[in-house]
């Protein structure tokens, strides 16, 4: 049988380790390069995100929505006598139009008056409060549902009037 000589083995052991050290340095410039391009495709996405609008007739229509569901968790007086009428005995479509015109101006005045645009960020911020805070969590989730449980929408038509 050959002896190895142990000085053989720690030079061996030692190259092996120098080895996958400059193989790690030099996978680092291109693991970096990839976590930036994966940035920008995200910022891409977002910004696509950032892009999408809603009609003002889509913003009446969730806002008519969102009164539904206010309309069904509102109590009825025990005093009144008179069966609680349907939503659209109560509030005239003109009205819910008039929401949607009002939460609108009022979002562009709070623009106007800070010289900027209200963020995609801070809505987000708005409806984790909201999520957050609630003291209602079915009927936040009743109307999350409204909105069809979409996040632009949600934060565009129950976060943004906030």
């Amino acid at each position: 049988m050959k002896k190895s000589n142990p000085t053989i083995k720690a030079q061996i052991l030692r190259s092996a380790f120098y080895l996958l050290l400059l193989l790690g340095i030099c996978a680092i410039p291109f693991a970096l390069a990839q976590w930036s391009f994966d940035g920008r495709t995200a910022s891409a996405t977002s910004s696509k995100q950032i892009q999408r609008t809603l009609t003002f007739a889509g913003r009446v229509a969730y806002q008519g929505a969102l009164e539904q569901v206010y309309w069904r968790h509102r109590i009825w007086p025990k005093e009144n006598l008179r069966p609680k009428p349907s939503l659209d005995e109560a509030i005239s479509a003109k009205q819910i139009e008039q929401k949607a015109e009002d939460y609108v101006r009022d979002s562009q005045a709070l623009e106007a008056y800070r010289q900027k645009p209200i963020t995609s960020g801070q809505l987000q911020t708005e409806m984790e409060r909201m999520a957050r805070y609630t003291k209602q969590p079915e009927v936040l989730r009743e109307l999350f549902e409204a909105l069809g449980n979409d996040p632009f929408v949600i934060a565009e038509c129950l976060a943004r009037p906030c």
